[in-house]
């Protein structure tokens, strides 16, 4: 049987504090403010007269370049370089026809079949830039509409990825997923996460194979070339041609001006993300101490090549891919080693 508890009756403590004493607290002479305080009269209130101008603040301004005289120079000599070219083709075909009728007529043929072809390079120019400016805007107009909370931007950006890469039988697949998903997805971030999943993953796959082929053939050819010239100018090309394949594959398809400037752009992203750093530690790193003090040191410049192109690609894979890497795992350096080394590849495994 449980005992109910036991009162107390309630104690009174006596609790004596001693107050302080009048020589303990401190004394302060009273004081007088001379300077008077000056209110800011309502007229002069900038919360009270919004429209009332404030006193201006120096704003910085950027410098004023000075005038191009290059381009001026440029300029005023092609404007005189191509008059001379007129004047010569005028005479020639004025020659030609004192000379004979059909020698006159040929000229003419030749000319304006030169004219159509020069105008052809230039829509043919004019419609690459084009399309490698749409790849840009496609990657700006993602990162705005991530950010944005209605997925009306999204869904437009999704078809405009689904026209630039309609002409790619690869994303058949993904283009009626997206259809089928259309109204199920309201959240912008995952629409294109998924577009990305489901329109640039194939491409992707084809992006790696591409970029481990001229890996491949850079080692290879840079390992047995007996000239560091034949070196330099094979990787040249390599690069030049995996670019534009990346181009191509991700819907760029630049022409030769557009490819110049994919190139410098190319050449822009590695300087800034940072380069392979080449070197006997880089050697050891990927092949192992004791295998690279046995291997020459062409094999070992090949396998670096092929690294550094692989490096290229990666970049130009940055640049023409037409939104950025978020739901899909961007590729390292890292990911081709073994391709290039299969004994890193199998070190790698085995650890």
């Amino acid at each position: 049987m449980i005992k109910p508890p036991q009162q107390r009756t309630p104690g009174a403590f006596p609790f004596d504090e001693p107050a302080p004493a009048a020589s303990d607290r401190p004394h302060r002479k009273p004081e007088s403010f001379t300077e008077a305080i000056v209110l800011t009269a309502d007229e002069d209130d900038p919360f009270l007269n919004p429209e009332k101008d404030l006193p201006s603040l120096p704003v910085a301004v950027p410098r004023k370049r000075g005038t191009a005289f290059g381009k001026i120079a440029l300029g005023a000599f092609g404007v005189l370089f191509s008059l001379a070219f007129g004047l010569w083709t005028d005479s020639l075909i004025r020659s030609l026809f004192s000379r004979a009728d059909w020698l006159g007529y040929t000229a003419l043929a030749a000319l304006g079949i030169g004219v159509l072809a020069v105008i052809a390079m230039v829509l043919k120019e004019t419609a690459g830039m084009m399309r490698l400016a749409a790849v840009q805007a496609i990657k700006t107009e993602a990162d705005e509409a991530i950010r944005d909370t209605k997925p009306a931007k999204a869904r437009a950006l999704i078809k405009k990825l689904e026209a630039l890469l309609h002409a790619k039988p690869e994303t058949a697949r993904g283009r009626a997923t997206l259809k089928a998903a259309e109204n199920d997805i309201i959240d912008a971030p995952h629409l294109i996460a998924l577009a990305e999943r489901e329109l640039l993953a194939p491409l992707d796959r084809q992006a790696r194979s591409l970029i481990v082929n001229a890996s491949k053939r850079v080692s290879i050819v840079t390992a047995v070339s007996p000239r560091a010239i034949v070196d330099l100018l094979y990787v040249l090309y390599e690069a030049a041609r995996l670019i534009r394949a990346m181009a191509d594959l991700y819907g760029g398809r630049p022409g030769t001006f557009g490819m110049i400037r994919l190139m410098r752009d190319v050449l822009a992203h590695l300087a800034v993300t940072g380069s392979i750093a080449v070197g006997d530690s880089l050697v050891q790193q990927v092949l192992g101490h004791g295998l690279a003090s046995k291997l020459s040191a062409r094999l070992g410049e090949g396998v670096i090549n092929g690294l550094m192109t692989a490096r290229i690609g990666i970049a130009a894979m940055d640049l023409c891919r037409p939104l950025s890497f978020r739901a899909m795992k961007r590729p390292g350096i890292g990911d081709f080693i073994g391709d290039l080394s299969p004994t890193a590849g199998d070190r790698s495994g085995k650890s």
